[in-house]
């Protein structure tokens, strides 16, 4: 197989149409800018090529003296690729890739509500992120868009799919949840307790994260990227330095890269300890989100002592990090580790011994690999189901590039169940914990950041990192001045949360907390 298969896939089906870029960072990453006819060609093309669409998004380019553009990010094994378009701004319409990748319905929904550019062909126009009672030609990711304004409220209805026939009624479910959870809406219908469909309605923790960016400095965009989704806090702020670093060519000391490694794995485990319990409770299994969430608490507050934050929150900055560790640290944390690790594997064991548990657990929820693969699941969700993804495998930053040091073993599953996605953490738990005494072990003396230069008008950058729950996808552009023109942020939840609807059909109604917890997508990293 050519390590270059996506990109020569696209070239050898669009010729001389597909105009790639000469230089693109990361070295994995390949860049190419097509008419915008052939947009839809080039998605095609990388389906035959078993690629997979990663994110798709749009950018207002009129201070370039431009119309917009219209982006498509596809991966294939550590292989990148970004395919664009140029669209005018009088009539900024493109063909959609929503019949070629299942996820593209929902970004595209989201760039006809939020830039007012077009995909053509989209079969579900209906608003996404931008709610309904939102002016028609209000674009909140245009330059034109004035976001101290208060826009007039206008009367629109959400039309939801729905299934009919004798016997079916629906079950609304949220927006306010009963537990202490960001709000989504879920609408189920059923018949007798079986559901026969869901479908999901976000957008209402959407706080003008996107646009908000382009009114920072870069410095204070990486304070904001640590707040796309606070459990996610370092992985997104090492996303946003990673592509900031690329875009401008700096390269922060190796120190620095490993206690951002040490910061990543330290966040993993919390999140999988926390979920594991959270699973557990919803089968009614309350000692154990008890005991489990008494081992999380204890890595946050060590958390506190030595980086002083619970969440490691702003410890990641552009050129490096904000946070060191010291050797009385460094024994701690390896004093913390041996505790944690002798706790944890006597809950495991618990949890692998209760039979009333594993009645629950297994055969629930389940995401089958070819829909997986459909969806372009991503994380654990995709590991339980099949698919073996991992960026710090496949696009690694340093230390995890030392496979002679660092040989991840990556768990897969391919049941897709609620008990495989709690296998997946549990596995991850072990294996983080394995990583970082390597890293406390072999951490290089020196610096901890750099100076990051500013970039040049019109440079972009690039990123993927491989948060806890999945993989995070970064990619800046600067402006005409070199000041942010354009952030896109793609959390892991962007394509998960549609396995979340099709895991859910042929169980019971009663299963759907427990099925909604195994996957436990952030909405507020989805409502950009």
């Amino acid at each position: 197989m050519s390590r270059i298969r996506l990109r020569d896939a696209v070239a050898t089906t669009l010729g001389p149409d597909a105009v790639f870029d000469e230089i693109a960072s990361p070295s994995t990453l390949y860049s190419c800018t097509v008419p915008k006819e052939k947009f839809g060609d080039a998605a095609r093309a990388v389906k035959k090529a078993y690629g997979l669409l990663a994110a798709e998004w749009a950018t207002d380019e009129t201070a370039f003296g431009r119309g917009f553009g219209i982006f498509a990010c596809y991966r294939w094994g550590a292989q990148y690729l970004i395919v664009r378009a140029e669209l005018p701004a009088d009539n900024p319409v493109f063909p959609s890739i929503a019949k070629t990748f299942v996820p593209a319905y929902r970004f595209e929904r989201r760039i006809l509500s939020m830039m007012g550019v077009v995909p053509d062909g989209l079969p579900d126009t209906r608003p996404w992120i931008k709610f309904e009672d939102w002016p028609a030609n209000a674009f909140p990711l245009r330059k034109s868009f004035d976001a101290s304004a208060r826009l007039p409220r206008t009367d629109g209805k959400y039309k939801w799919a729905r299934a009919e026939g004798e016997g079916v009624y629906e079950i609304p479910v949220g927006p306010v949840h009963a537990g202490i959870i960001e709000p989504g809406h879920f609408r189920f219908q059923a018949l007798g307790e079986d559901v026969i469909n869901l479908e999901a309605r976000l957008g209402y923790v959407h706080k003008g994260i996107e646009k908000r960016f382009e009114q920072l400095s870069w410095a204070d965009g990486a304070r904001l990227a640590g707040r796309v989704s606070g459990d996610t806090t370092v992985a997104h702020a090492i996303g946003y330095c990673a592509a900031l670093e690329a875009m401008t060519g700096c390269l922060p000391p190796e120190r620095a890269y490993w206690l951002r490694a040490m910061f990543l794995e330290r966040e993993r485990i919390a999140n999988h300890l926390g979920d594991i319990g959270a699973i557990c409770n919803d089968a009614a299994f309350a000692f154990m989100l008890y005991q489990f969430m008494r081992l999380k608490e204890m890595l946050l507050r060590a958390n506190h002592r030595l980086f002083g934050h619970r969440f490691m929150m702003d410890r990641v900055i552009p050129g490096g990090v904000a946070a060191n560790i010291d050797e009385s640290g460094k024994s701690a944390m390896l004093a913390e580790l041996d505790e944690l690790s002798k706790q944890f594997e006597k809950l495991v064991k618990i949890y692998d011994e209760n039979a009333s548990l594993e009645d629950r657990v297994r055969d629930t929820g389940i995401l089958k690999p070819d829909k997986a693969r459909e969806i372009c699941a991503v994380g654990i969700v995709a590991r339980a189901s099949g698919l073996n993804l991992d960026c710090r495998i496949f696009n690694p930053f340093p230390p995890f590039d030392r496979h002679d040091l660092i040989e991840l073993d990556v768990p897969v599953y391919i049941s897709g169940d609620v008990n495989a996605r709690v296998l997946v953490r549990i596995h991850e738990i072990r294996e983080s914990i394995r990583v970082i005494r390597i890293l406390l072990a072999g951490m290089p003396d020196g610096d901890i950041s750099v100076t990051v230069p500013q970039p040049m008008p019109g440079n972009t950058g690039f990123s993927a990192v491989e948060g806890w729950r999945g993989e995070i996808i970064y990619w800046l552009q600067a402006g005409p001045n070199g000041e942010i023109n354009r952030c896109m942020a793609r959390d892991p939840s962007d394509v998960n949360w549609l396995g979340l609807e099709q895991c859910i059909p042929g169980n019971i109604v009663p299963d759907f907390p427990l099925c909604n917890k195994s996957f436990n997508q952030s909405y507020s990293g989805h409502d950009l």
